[in-house]
């Protein structure tokens, strides 16, 4: 039987900004249902590799592919046509806004158009969000509340929420668990758990080890612009923490040959 094609595929991505070299040509793979962490230093390439996956970005080389598909990603505008979503770390939320507001905003459902004037939906909005918020088993006690009267972890799962209510495909989620409580972080994490039992394939961008050792399928890590890991999570904590910390400081690279092949048999 043949293997089914991956959700997402990157080859080859370069990306400059005037003399700095961001990405230095990586290649990365998600597959269906899966949870693919991405870790690395700062200024490692991580959050420019999603921003163009987003299409907040356009690569200077290299391909993207959707279900197999080449697409050719010049906004954010295309991504959301190919079902990704990022969910940035400022969340881009509008706290004077309730939940409906915030899951439909720039999606906005009329009942009734007069020219160039429409009528919102409000009913449709809020039992769709009642429903969004009661699949993915987020506690709110109301989706008229104001987004400013929520706690950090809320707000965090309302922006995942708001990612994943139209058919998405591909969730981007940019340190998801920053700046939260250990009760907060735990209540995401089981979030990302409940969309993958759902069926999503999830990107995580974190610093925080052991929220991608519980959340993750597979670990890729990159330095200076290059990939250097691309591993299933295995193992206990303590180990999976030390090969992480190897990769991100270079004390360890299975892409170190010359064209990128795997060396040494580390690795996946």
């Amino acid at each position: 039987m043949a293997e089914k094609v991956p959700v997402v595929q990157m080859r080859n991505i370069k990306k400059n900004f005037g003399g700095v070299q961001a990405l230095k040509g990586v290649d990365l793979v998600l597959h269906h249902n899966e949870v693919l962490g991405l870790v690395g230093d700062n200024a490692a390439g991580k959050s420019t590799l999603m921003k163009i996956l987003s299409g907040a970005y356009i690569p200077d080389e290299g391909e993207i592919f959707v279900e197999g598909k080449k697409i050719h990603m010049a906004s954010s505008q295309d991504a959301h046509q190919q079902g990704i979503e990022m969910v940035y770390q400022d969340l881009a939320l509008a706290n004077n806004l309730d939940v409906v507001a915030n899951v439909f905003m720039g999606r906005e459902k009329m009942n009734l158009r007069l020219g160039p004037i429409g009528v919102l939906d409000e009913h449709f909005m809020e039992k769709e969000t009642e429903r969004l918020i009661d699949r993915l088993k987020i506690d709110i006690s109301s989706v008229r509340l104001r987004v400013e009267s929520l706690s950090g972890g809320q707000r965090q799962a309302i922006a995942i929420a708001r990612a994943t209510a139209f058919d998405a495909k591909v969730t981007i989620m940019d340190e998801p668990t920053a700046a939260l409580s250990v009760a907060a972080i735990e209540k995401v994490l089981d979030l990302v758990k409940e969309l993958k039992a759902q069926g999503n394939s999830i990107i995580i961008i974190s610093h925080r080890i052991e929220d991608i050792y519980q959340v993750s399928d597979r670990m890729m890590v990159l330095r200076q612009g290059r990939k250097v890991c691309d591993t299933k999570v295995t193992g206990d904590i303590d180990t999976f923490r030390e090969h992480v910390v190897a990769y991100i400081v270079g004390a360890r690279d299975d892409f170190a040959e010359e064209g990128g092949k795997q060396a040494n048999g580390k690795g996946k």
